[in-house]
């Protein structure tokens, strides 16, 4: 089983919570947006804890380091079959200064040529009712789950 593990950064505005989401880069997504964006995650390395796994990734999607508290959520199951465990974090990131890795594929496809791609290419502030319909919607249950452990 495919297996990945990511942080939900949360910040609360306006005594409101808002959620920050990453839409995944390349071709493939370029033209995809509701239902598309996700928490910044990433597959475990066989062995690897799933918490050093999910601080790693958010570093390799966005530039930032995360250091602190982290809030245990429940695993969620993508319709794939993939398993994603995630902790939510309360901090603040300006979207514009994220920093993303990237990876390369052939494109176009059969043209023999390769081309690198930022793993994320946006990434945004949402309140609840934005953040469900742009995030996977498989991961509605981790923003369900943060609101209720903090009571909003």
């Amino acid at each position: 089983m495919i297996q990945s593990a990511g942080i939900l950064l949360f910040r609360r505005k306006d005594w409101q919570i808002e959620f920050f989401l990453v839409h995944p880069g390349g071709p493939f997504f370029a033209k995809k947006d509701l239902g598309f964006w996700t928490v910044p995650k990433g597959e475990l390395n066989e062995g690897e804890n799933a918490l050093t796994a999910a601080i790693r990734e958010f570093k390799e999607e966005t530039g930032q380091s995360l250091t602190g508290n982290f809030i245990e959520l429940r695993p969620v199951m993508q319709k794939g079959g993939k398993k994603v465990w995630c902790w939510a974090f309360e901090g603040d990131l300006d979207p514009s200064t994220i920093v993303s890795n990237t990876f390369e594929i052939e494109w176009p496809p059969r043209s023999g040529k390769r081309k690198s791609f930022a793993e994320i290419d946006r990434a945004g502030w949402f309140g609840y009712s934005d953040a469900i319909t742009h995030i996977n919607e498989k991961q509605i249950a981790l923003l369900d789950e943060l609101k209720s452990k903090l009571d909003c």
